[in-house]
């Protein structure tokens, strides 16, 4: 599999294959930012392939074919770019997701509304040092100051639409990868279901810290930055996340939202209570949600054919969260994969009243006429 320290590599890269994941894995999710052709779970990739082999690789299909003219074999590869919704507008926001400062200013040029999900992970890996080394090191200046810069290319590229930062949501052996990392991260059984999200803020917020700085720095100039918190276990953590923002003096500044992610049950079944605590908007995280209510790993090829964002019990979830948020005045968005791969679900989240959708660079033509069609059927 890959993971957040592998992303230099992948920018190189002309093909991805992974013997593990699912279509929500690190390989997927970087590879369609990037554009790159990907295949994962093939399970024995890396025996049968050897140094040096050349192959085709057509990520559409998931078909990888030995040697370089196999045209034929290959189908056509269908883009989602439809120019006749390049220039359209819809009431529900269409926002993007995306990691890689290099490509900001690229995706600012399309159709879009603003960047609903900034990944933090790839920043900070490409930054290479775990933030615990760095502190240790006396070196966290530095960290700040490159973190802050790479926000910042995001922020004026998009200025002044909104651009949601969500804190680093590495889990221990991602982080365990960074320079450093072995020193301090415990090993995990399934750091899926581990020391991640919101939990972590609470028990290391000098680490926490160096990104409200980043946050706070960047702010100074672009006032479009906001803050979403992932995994949050208990409206008690918000809470406690909450303060710890506070202290840096982010909400003396109107403009500024704190948002939270909406991925484990427990956020669906007392939605309520953590609007509560103080929140501007959600964004439904369907990637760890549908994992979470389906109890099917999301980065386990063996059970990806169980992976159904769709389900009844997924579907519900959804418009729960909708409608509870949309009656105490909070806006929802959705920042998963599912929104880019299903028309249909895009259609139900729009006639629930989702306030944005966060989709993959390229669907962003696509899912716009989606949105288009659906507010035009009411």
């Amino acid at each position: 599999m890959t993971s957040p320290d592998y992303v230099p590599a992948m920018k190189k890269s002309a093909a991805i294959i992974t013997d593990q994941g699912g279509q929500t894995s690190h390989a997927a999710i970087v590879s369609r930012e990037l554009g790159i052709p990907c295949v994962v779970g093939t399970e024995e990739a890396t025996k049968k392939l050897k140094d040096g082999e050349i192959v085709t690789v057509n990520g559409e299909a998931g078909q990888i074919f030995m040697g370089a003219n196999v045209k034929t074999q290959v189908s056509e590869v269908k883009t989602d770019d439809k120019p006749k919704y390049k220039n359209t507008k819809t009431a529900t926001k269409l926002y993007v997701n995306l990691a890689e400062p290099e490509r900001a200013k690229e995706i600012a040029k399309k159709n879009i509304d603003g960047v609903g999900l900034l990944r933090a992970e790839f920043m900070i890996a490409n930054i290479g040092i775990h933030p615990k080394e760095a502190i240790k090191r006396k070196v966290q200046g530095k960290f700040v100051e490159k973190l802050t810069k790479d926000i910042e290319v995001f922020c004026k590229a998009f200025h002044p639409r909104p651009v949601i930062y969500r804190a680093t949501d590495f889990k221990t052996n991602e982080y365990r990868s960074l320079e450093g990392g072995k020193s301090w991260e415990p090993v995990e059984p399934n750091p899926m279901l581990g020391f991640r999200g919101a939990f972590r803020y609470i028990s290391s917020p000098e680490v926490f810290n160096l990104e409200l700085q980043a946050i706070k720095a960047v702010r100074e100039k672009y006032d479009n930055l906001h803050l979403m918190i992932p995994f949050v276990r208990s409206p008690e953590e918000l809470a406690k996340v909450r303060r710890l923002v506070a202290v840096e003096g982010l909400f003396e500044k109107a403009s500024f939202k704190f948002l939270m992610m909406v991925e484990i049950p427990v956020n669906i079944i007392q939605i309520e209570d953590f609007i509560k605590v103080g929140i501007d908007g959600v964004s439904i995280g369907s990637n760890d949600l549908t994992m979470l209510i389906l109890g099917t790993d999301r980065d386990n090829s063996e059970v990806a054919q169980e992976f159904n964002e769709r389900t009844p019990a997924v579907l519900w979830a959804l418009r729960r969260v909708i409608r509870k948020c949309s009656a105490a005045g909070v806006t929802t968005s959705i920042c998963g994969q599912a929104p880019s791969e299903y028309e249909d679900l895009v259609q139900k989240l729009v006639r629930w009243g989702v306030t944005s959708i966060s989709i993959n660079p390229d669907s962003i033509d696509r899912v716009r006429g989606v949105i288009a069609k659906a507010e035009s059927d009411f």
